[in-house]
């Protein structure tokens, strides 16, 4: 492989032919990051607050869901927010869950930051889980501590970023409460300085798990610059359509490789 991709540990990870199909335009932009989360977690008010008057909305290409983009900067780079409706899974049961799936998945968002409820994150991990079993990428901005404070739940952010392999930064974004702590790890996590781990969900049955293995290989040896082949192969034996078409017609095999080629020919 060329020599400059070896020596492009901080490079973007966006996928920038997908992000255009996908309406967003990041000509003015080092990074992208998703936002998302559960409905009634504040991520408006983190949105608003890392944005402020720097953004817009509009609609999804061909869909009828609402889009809010916003930009912001931190340490000399230009960071573009995707605001993704806010759902409770990833399973594309609604055109809000599809629409988010497909951006995390297609997209390939140098950050994925997912905002939680303090006050009820054992309700909130069930989106956290299914997004870590897609991307790396991702950063928790545990949300509403003023209010876990006030009902007396108390929360170990430090356990809870350990256990799930990912930064978890505690804020009240109403009060501005850890957003610049927050804001420095999506920097890191967007340049490389800070490599996730993230928690995956291992099945009990061996079946289950050599046939997620088997069919994970298969897939990577089809498309071989899919960062995500595990979470395919699981979406595949789910029967997901929107998968399945996306397999057939090709797409997933332009994952990365329009980035590939630009740093080639750099």
């Amino acid at each position: 492989m060329n020599s400059k991709l070896d020596n492009c540990a901080n490079c973007p990870a966006h996928n920038l032919s997908n992000l255009k199909k996908l309406g967003i335009d990041m000509s003015s932009f080092d990074y992208v990051v998703a936002l998302a989360g559960n409905p009634n977690t504040g991520k408006s008010t983190v949105f608003n607050y890392l944005t402020g008057l720097k953004q817009h909305t509009g609609n999804w290409p061909g869909k009828t869901v609402t889009r809010a983009e916003g930009g912001f900067e931190y340490n000399g780079k230009k960071f573009k927010l995707v605001d993704l409706p806010g759902t409770y899974s990833l399973l594309s049961t609604s055109v809000d869950e599809e629409v988010a799936r497909d951006f995390i998945l297609f997209g390939q968002p140098d950050v994925t930051l997912i905002v939680i409820d303090a006050t009820r994150v054992e309700r909130n991990l069930n989106l956290v889980l299914q997004i870590l079993e897609i991307t790396d990428r991702v950063v928790i901005c545990l949300n509403l501590m003023d209010e876990a404070r006030r009902n007396g739940i108390e929360v170990d952010a430090r356990t809870l970023s350990k256990e799930l392999g990912v930064p978890v930064v505690p804020t009240s974004a109403r009060q501005g409460e850890g957003m610049n702590e927050l804001l420095k790890y999506i920097y890191d996590v967007a340049t490389g300085a800070y490599i996730c781990k993230p928690y995956r969900i291992k099945s009990k049955s061996k079946e289950l798990n050599e046939a997620i293995e088997r069919l994970s290989k298969e897939i990577q040896e089809e498309f071989p610059d899919l960062p995500n082949t595990r979470w395919v192969a699981l979406r595949l034996l789910e029967g997901d359509q929107t998968i399945i078409d996306a397999i057939r017609s090709g797409e997933l095999g332009n994952l990365q490789r329009q980035e590939v080629l630009q740093i080639e020919e750099s």
